[in-house]
């Protein structure tokens, strides 16, 4: 049995081996020739058949961005039940379509009397979702609920689920949710970019998102177009089948949560380690608070004391410990601050926590809510936007921003 050479396999891996049908890194079993058993092929490294030196092969991974709604009203049903799509409820089925004219005559059953631009389209989309995304790709799904970003690896192709009473969630491909709770301030600002296209569904490429997002996913930190395996690839320049070629890398539209994932940008580039803690402090003052900032350097998890009254010495006083890492926050953080809120007779606690929290600090957050909260990059842009005109003239000339009305069209 000879060695598909023209099979690839949808894995970020270091040389070594991988299923066919699933992408599963691993070993073949005991005794299997190399290269030439059915099911695993080598992958990450040049290629042998019979001696013969075939290629070096360079992984390529698809990556797919599925949103859930112009409100992430499909955010639940997909995370709970390990599935990714929905919407275009105007359309039925489209198990028994395997041809994109198939599917576009569906959709022009669907929105009779609709521009052609928009049933190109949703063609598109829908063509994606039925025929493109398979077993193995990765899916990312924008979360508008919680702000964080889902990621995780298709399990299953097209299906459509008639019995299911809410016709804005019968599409639908599987997919296993490897994390669900990825803080965009973990994305770099070129990437979120590339999220932000205005569809529903389409193919991530630029910038080497593709890669990237796999290592999203393995890490929950985007190690940006210069840190992912293989030659660095800047632009629209990776291997795009013509038939995804519309629903790749759309525009970003101006909403929103593009303006916030631009000031959150200015803020990781602008204010990292110390700077933060002194921005938090500036927003702590305007309400009201006395602020002490602990100098550089180690601090026995206090960055800020604050205290209500003139001389701060008032109730409520707070422990502030900031972390501007992209990392996520372990439990061990949680607890320093238990222990300097006791140690300083403070009565609250206030944990920074730029690149959120893991799961082991939340559960630690959870049997403190009534002595911590915490603030992770979105919330610290809600504090900064509605203090930002009461701030100090060099805190407001560090982060220049100007009001305006921006329209809010948001891709569902």
């Amino acid at each position: 049995m000879g060695l598909d050479v023209d099979t690839i396999v949808k894995q970020v891996a270091p040389a070594g081996w991988a299923e066919k049908q699933t992408g599963r890194q691993g070993r073949p079993p005991q005794g299997t020739p190399h290269g030439v058993e059915e099911e695993w092929i080598p992958v990450g490294g040049t290629v042998f058949h019979e001696g013969v030196r075939l290629q070096q092969r360079e992984l390529l991974v698809t990556a797919w961005i599925v949103r859930a709604g112009v409100a992430g009203e499909r955010e639940q049903w997909g995370l709970d039940g390990g599935r990714a799509g929905g919407g275009f409820h105007e359309v039925g089925s489209l198990q028994s379509l395997t041809t994109r004219a198939e599917i576009q005559a569906a959709v022009e059953d669907g929105y009779p009397g609709e521009a052609q631009g928009k049933i190109y389209n949703f063609t598109g989309q829908l063509n994606a979702l039925r025929n493109t995304i398979k077993p193995g790709d990765v899916v990312v799904m924008p979360m508008k609920t919680t702000k964080k970003i889902a990621i995780g690896i298709c399990t299953s192709s097209y299906s459509y689920d008639a019995a299911e009473p809410d016709p804005s969630r019968r599409h639908q491909v599987g997919v296993d949710w490897r994390r669900t709770d990825v803080a965009r301030a973990a994305i770099k600002d070129d990437l979120l970019y590339t999220l932000g296209g205005a569809m529903t569904i389409f193919r991530a490429v630029r910038n080497s998102a593709e890669n990237r997002l796999r290592s999203v996913l393995e890490t929950g930190i985007d190690p940006g177009a210069s840190g992912v395996p293989g030659p660095r690839r800047i632009g629209n320049v990776e291997p795009v089948d013509g038939d995804t070629e519309d629903v790749t890398d759309p525009v970003a539209t101006p909403t929103l949560q593009a303006v916030r994932d631009r000031v959150q940008t200015h803020l990781i580039e602008n204010f990292k380690g110390h700077k933060l803690t002194h921005l938090v402090a500036d927003i702590l003052r305007t309400k009201g608070f006395t602020c002490e900032v602990s100098p550089e350097g180690p601090d026995g998890g206090v960055d800020i004391l604050a205290g209500s009254g003139p001389l701060g010495l008032d109730d409520p006083r707070v422990v502030v410990e900031v972390k501007s890492e992209e990392s996520q926050v372990s439990a061990l953080v949680v607890r320093g601050l238990q222990g300097a809120i006791s140690t300083q007779g403070a009565s609250q606690g206030l944990l920074v926590a730029w690149g959120g929290l893991n799961a082991a600090a939340r559960r630690e957050i959870r049997t403190n809510r009534l002595s911590i909260r915490v603030w992770e990059a979105e919330q610290v842009l809600d504090q900064l936007f509605e203090t930002y005109d009461v701030l100090p003239e060099e805190t407001q000339r560090l982060i220049p921003m100007k009001r305006a009305w921006v329209l809010d069209e948001e891709a569902g």
